[in-house]
């Protein structure tokens, strides 16, 4: 069905599709009283997310590792918004101890927490480890969203109790997860540089994130908790996050040229799921075109899901530990 939506540029039973901007799909929203994150805030997607926030009056900080870019956002919104509420704060995702301090941070400004959107991420970089000794890919577009959120968690919890407004968490994957590994996730040899691939690295992580926001989703139902954690593919634009595959999107856009998007288009899917009322509730679901979508049975298989769980909090933990 997505692809059909892409290709007639129909709107889905949402009422939206292919074609709906992140300002339509928050249109009559107020967000006034909503505090939220983005991460990767300074360029594409994930800028125009913490525009639409900043427009519909939530309080916005944007993670970002450059501070010099996140701080022009800043500006333009400011600027375009006078009255919007905008803040900056470092964040390598790549680095354990970097998502430690800025959630350090945000903690110790004691805010509210309503929205975290993990909208970070590489994509089909060359090989290369962490300065954790982890795969940069996983390291940055996973596992640094699950210790970001793990360290966030029971402040969202706690400003949905108190609140009573349900909090939202958002995790940016990708149609890409289809293009993993064989075995999924290679959790034996996550960081062989041998049989590496940089696409199916890129996989690995987006189907990550899937499998995060899925288990993630489960616990808190199990506890109750006024909290939903949601997946969504964003669709095809040309940002910063493809600057490691140039020819390779050169060759792409030559033969799927009609299925591309706008930045405003690309984080429309991101700012329904975060804001859009009609998603009250839902949780543990995965987004494209701002619908519900499939994925493949590898990101439905709950007990890879909890095995990735398992794995990512020994890998946050040993590092802690050092």
């Amino acid at each position: 069905m997505g692809f059909f939506r892409s290709l007639t540029r129909l709107p889905g039973p949402t009422g939206f599709g292919f074609s709906s901007t992140s300002e339509q799909v928050t249109e009559g929203v107020d967000a006034s009283k909503q505090t939220v994150i983005v991460t990767g805030g300074s360029s594409g997607i994930g800028a125009e997310t913490a525009r639409v926030m900043a427009l519909r009056g939530a309080h916005v900080i944007i993670g970002a590792r450059n501070m010099e870019a996140a701080n022009v956002v800043k500006q333009n919104i400011q600027q375009s918004i006078p009255s919007a509420k905008v803040d900056v704060s470092e964040l390598e995702l790549s680095s354990q101890k970097s998502v430690r301090a800025f959630a350090d941070r945000f903690l110790e400004r004691n805010l509210p927490l309503n929205l975290l959107i993990n909208n970070a991420g590489v994509m089909n970089c060359p090989y290369k480890l962490s300065e954790d000794g982890i795969e940069m890919q996983f390291a940055t577009n996973h596992l640094g969203h699950f210790l970001l959120t793990n360290l966030l968690l029971e402040k969202m919890k706690t400003t949905a109790k108190d609140s009573g407004i349900e909090g939202r968490i958002v995790n940016l994957s990708s149609v890409a997860h289809i293009g993993t590994y064989r075995e999924g996730i290679r959790f034996d040899k996550l960081n062989d540089k041998a049989s590496y691939n940089d696409k199916m690295a890129y996989g690995q992580s987006k189907l990550a994130n899937i499998l995060h926001a899925n288990e993630l989703a489960r616990r808190l139902k199990e506890e109750g908790a006024n909290v939903t954690a949601n997946s969504v593919h964003p669709g095809l634009i040309e940002t910063n996050l493809m600057r490691h595959s140039v020819a390779f999107i050169t060759a792409l856009r030559a033969v799927s040229g009609f299925m591309w998007k706008t930045v405003p288009q690309g984080a429309a899917t991101s700012c329904y799921v975060a804001l859009n009322p009609n998603m009250k509730g839902v949780t543990g679901k995965y987004f494209a075109d701002c619908n519900e979508e499939k994925t493949t049975a590898k990101a439905r298989d709950e007990a890879l899901a909890k095995k990735l769980w398992e794995f990512s909090e020994q890998l946050v933990n040993s590092t802690k530990a050092k």
